[in-house]
């Protein structure tokens, strides 16, 4: 296909295309002339992933080049392809090494992940994030015990088998990073909202229907005769 027709079917202005052929983001197409070039399929695949990057993720250019240089080397394990690309789509925490209060939270993250026997990796950028949110908890007077995380732990458990077998070793490499894009960013939003949904619906069982209990409680008490008078 022409340039023209790559633009169509992938959305993107012909511009863009060229920057990121430019870029190293795309490989150029099959010269067919001096000033033409013929584009195939993989080139489409390939600008799917780089706007699903962009505009899904968020990434810039310099992060985006990180991911497809990993989607193009053979020698990244598959493994590692989805931590660099979770790691670069964020959300971030700044470690605060010189707060007593984060070096504490960060040692109690790194107790949880081994009581769990997680294989995760210590720099990984949501050991940080749950960090950060410990340190937050504490100083709001809210005690960290693994009791209280542990429906947490189990859904997180759940959702990340669900997601992760998902995946197929057969599957093209940027398949795999497009999945791990929506799951990581788009899913995430999903989760963020049902539970939203699900704890307003859990709080209007227990308090709504426990006020009208309480309501016909009170009015039934008004209504019924006096100890002292119901037999004169």
């Amino acid at each position: 296909m022409k340039i023209s027709e790559l633009s169509d079917r992938s959305g993107l202005p012909v511009q863009t295309i060229k920057y990121y052929i430019r870029e190293g983001l795309l490989p150029k197409g099959t010269a067919t002339a001096a000033t033409r070039a013929e584009y195939d399929g993989r080139h489409l695949h390939r600008l799917r992933l780089i706007k699903a990057l962009r505009e899904v993720g968020g990434l810039p250019v310099a992060s985006v080049q990180q991911i497809v240089a990993a989607v193009d080397d053979d020698t990244v394990a598959l493994h590692r392809l989805l931590e660099e690309t979770q790691c670069a789509l964020g959300p971030r925490a700044e470690p605060q090494p010189e707060d007593p209060d984060w070096r504490a939270a960060r040692q109690d993250v790194d107790a949880v992940v081994a009581e769990l026997g997680w294989r995760v990796q210590p720099d990984a950028p949501a050991c940080d994030l749950l960090a950060q949110a410990f340190v937050a908890l504490r100083r709001l007077g809210l005690p960290i015990v693994l009791r209280d995380l542990r429906p947490y732990i189990e859904a997180a458990e759940r959702i990340a088998d669900h997601e992760v077998g998902g995946l197929s070793v057969a599957e093209d490499r940027e398949t795999v990073v497009q999945a791990a894009i929506a799951t990581n960013v788009l899913y995430e939003r999903v989760l963020l909202a049902l539970r939203r949904m699900a704890q307003g619906n859990a709080s209007a069982r227990r308090f709504e229907e426990t006020g009208a209990q309480r309501r016909g409680s009170s009015s039934s008490s008004r209504h019924e005769p006096s100890a002292h008078t119901g037999g004169r």
